[in-house]
């Protein structure tokens, strides 16, 4: 069985590079626990949003391009609205 020194080692070297510039961003100066934990959060919380962003982007592009048998049978269905 590996031991959980390696598997670490393993996991750290497979992450990608970080650029200095960016680091020098998110740092002005020496930092608390509490900065490191906010700037981790901010980080992640962008890292996050952009994934989601492409996924949902890719997402509608696929609908637009292949609508679902579903959403074309209720929209060819659909009554058209009533103007009052």
């Amino acid at each position: 069985m590996p031991s959980k020194t390696k598997a670490v080692k393993a996991a750290m070297a497979a992450l990608p590079s970080i650029p200095k510039e960016l680091i020098d961003q998110f740092v002005t100066g020496p930092m608390s626990a509490e900065a490191v934990n906010a700037a981790s959060l901010a980080f992640k919380k962008a890292l996050i949003e952009r994934a989601l962003g492409a996924e949902l982007a890719t997402t509608w592009a696929t609908r637009r391009a292949r609508p679902s048998p579903r959403m074309r049978a209720t929209t060819a269905t659909a009554p058209a609205p009533r103007l009052c």
